[in-house]
């Protein structure tokens, strides 16, 4: 006969880059609004965010992140291998965020002419598949590194506006370097996406690193893997460059659970 479930239930405040909440469930991750939060448990156990089912990997390894502008008390619950449930709510820490102006945009760009609707629509339907695959790969457990060298150019959250025209937030990090420098794989993984020539984003390349954790690189010059390729950490995948609506040379680098978009930076060293 199977045993009740009993319910612990604690309200944690963390802002800590690890945090472990009992012996069989770890996290690791900034708990802020922005964030990929990686996690293990011991075979066996489930675990849920806000109610909803997380992967677990043969190994106890799982994911998930909280948008630019997510709820800040987020729930997460997992039933160990006694069948005891727990639950917690976590404390996200709220983000302030830049409001960039930037001038000399082509008006196609901020205003696309109908006649290349459907080409829009195209491309952000071919990102939309790449980024719905929910792979067993662990690779998302990785440490992150620099996917390219140079100076940061745009940060995680702040709000474009062109030539006037409030757009939406930005959701990568720039990373300004000369047309032809090299970009490496981030993490293991395995191409998703690459098409040389979007309307906004150009040269595109997408890299999935397991659980529904991607990488998305933009404004490519050119790209030196096919989609299929599977890739090790630091492999050359792709080189700078200052396609689609770019106003210089620079990687526009995005991470993202599913739909959710998460800011790279959190998951490498502070340049």
């Amino acid at each position: 006969m199977r045993r009740p479930i009993s319910v612990s239930f604690v309200v944690i405040l963390c802002f800590l880059t690890f945090s472990v909440f009992a012996s069989e469930l770890q996290l690791k991750g900034e708990m802020t609004q922005g964030s990929l939060i990686r996690g293990q448990v011991p075979v066996g156990h489930q675990v849920w965010l806000n109610d909803i089912p997380l992967k677990i990997s043969a190994d106890g390894y799982f994911a998930f992140g909280f948008g630019r502008d997510a709820k800040l008390t987020p729930q997460i619950k997992w039933l160990d291998n006694k069948g005891e449930l727990h639950v917690k709510l976590l404390k996200l820490q709220v983000r302030t965020y830049n409001i960039q102006k930037i001038e000399g945009i082509p008006s196609q760009y901020v205003s696309p002419p109908k006649e290349v609707s459907e080409r829009i629509k195209r491309d952000n339907r071919q990102v939309a598949i790449a980024r719905t695959l929910n792979d067993d790969r662990s690779d998302f457990y990785q440490d992150f590194i620099w996917p390219a060298a140079g100076p940061i150019s745009g940060v995680y959250g702040s709000q474009r506006v062109f030539n006037g025209t409030p757009k939406r937030p930005h959701f990568g990090v720039d990373v300004a370097s000369p047309t032809g420098s090299p970009v490496y794989a981030p993490a293991d993984g395995i191409v998703t996406l690459f098409v040389a020539d979007m309307y906004y984003s150009g040269g595109t390349m997408i890299i999935d690193h397991g659980h529904g954790v991607s990488s998305t690189f933009l404004h490519l010059s050119k790209g030196h893997v096919v989609a299929g390729t599977s890739v090790k950490q630091g492999d050359l995948v792709a080189e700078i460059g200052a396609t689609g609506r770019a106003t210089g040379a620079h990687l526009d680098w995005r991470i993202n659970w599913f739909k959710e978009r998460l800011d790279p930076a959190l998951l490498v060293p502070k340049r």
